[in-house]
């Protein structure tokens, strides 16, 4: 099943249980592809890296959003947006742990022969392309920045 039709089946669910934060964050996934695919001017299905980049922005949206709040006091604010990425999550692959990371970012530089901070930029991109989706570019990058210097 494509990930649209999952996010519709997930939104008649969230409407028969009467759950709008489910209901907002999963009306939001769907705006999203939407857009995507008139943006390219197509009528079918954008492709799984598309959906996954779309995915982990929303939820990177969220959690920013959250951080602000809670920095300003507003946790009223920040569950409902932590709730939303929740939401959202679920429909990404699952999440890599940091050891999983690090072993990848390892064989990558060793791959690359990269030696020095100024080979950040391709580590990154390259290890960005094998984990797609499976880890936060922030931890990525603060591991490549530890294993460089």
């Amino acid at each position: 099943m494509s990930l649209q039709q999952d996010i519709m089946t997930a939104m008649k669910a969230a409407m028969k249980s009467k759950d709008q934060t489910a209901l907002a964050a999963l009306r939001a996934v769907k705006s999203e592809i939407l857009l995507a695919q008139t943006e390219t001017g197509s009528k079918e299905e954008i492709t799984e890296d598309q959906e996954i980049k779309i995915l982990s922005k929303l939820v990177k949206q969220r959690k920013d959003s959250a951080a602000i709040f809670s920095e300003q006091n507003r946790e009223d604010l920040a569950e409902p947006e932590i709730a939303q990425a929740a939401v959202i999550s679920q429909f990404l692959p699952a999440q890599l742990s940091e050891a999983e990371i690090e072993k990848v970012v390892v064989e990558t530089i060793a791959v690359t022969g990269a030696v020095g901070m100024k080979d950040m930029g391709k580590v990154m991109g390259m290890v960005n392309q094998k984990l797609a989706g499976q880890a936060d570019g922030k931890t990525i990058s603060t591991i490549v920045k530890a294993k460089l210097s």
